[in-house]
């Protein structure tokens, strides 16, 4: 264990990826409030207390099934720039998600487009290769939402699917966990 408890710090050149701390709830609820920001997830802003229940979900997926979601931390100035990792909503979607950890990523306004989220969700996956028992992790999108669905063809998710989540129409798609030299 390390001082952020059940989750696994992760390094690349330019960003920590940790457990989520109580002083990070200030910026992650700014972040999930920016209807920039929700525009193509869920396309309303988070209340305060939604984002509470948010962070808190994070801390209990680490627990009870030992993957959830990573604060995206600036190694250059120690800000906080979105997150990144894995859940199980138990959504219920057609096609079914079920036995695929989903992999979501959000970062704030001022860090896309900047190549963050395709480095966080590359570190992210390296660890899941070489930690998850799960064979395939899946993720979904809005179908209009092209910055992420860019990141996910550029980390090696495929098998692109339209399908639905609740009344939406919504892509999902795929990726195989990776062994060496692979």
């Amino acid at each position: 264990m390390n001082e952020f408890g059940l989750v696994p710090v992760l390094e690349t050149e330019r960003l920590l990826l940790r457990g989520h701390q109580t002083s990070d709830f200030p910026e992650s609820a700014s972040m999930w409030a920016d209807p920039k920001v929700v525009a193509h997830i869920s396309g309303v802003p988070s209340s305060y207390e939604q984002s509470w229940s948010r962070l808190l979900g994070y801390t209990g997926h680490w627990h009870h099934l030992g993957f959830g979601y990573w604060a995206v931390i600036s190694k250059e100035d120690g800000s906080f720039l979105g997150e990144v990792g894995f859940a199980d909503y138990h959504r219920d979607t057609e096609p079914s998600l079920k036995g695929k950890p989903e992999a979501g990523w959000a970062l704030n306004v001022r860090s896309q487009g900047k190549g963050v989220a395709t480095e966080a969700v590359a570190a992210m996956l390296v660890w899941a290769d070489a930690n998850l028992k799960q064979t395939h992790t899946s993720s979904m999108f809005d179908p209009s939402h092209v910055a992420s669905i860019n990141v996910a063809k550029k980390v090696g998710y495929k098998n692109k699917v339209l399908g639905r989540y609740g009344d939406q129409e919504t892509l999902f798609m795929e990726r195989e966990r990776q062994t060496p030299g692979s």
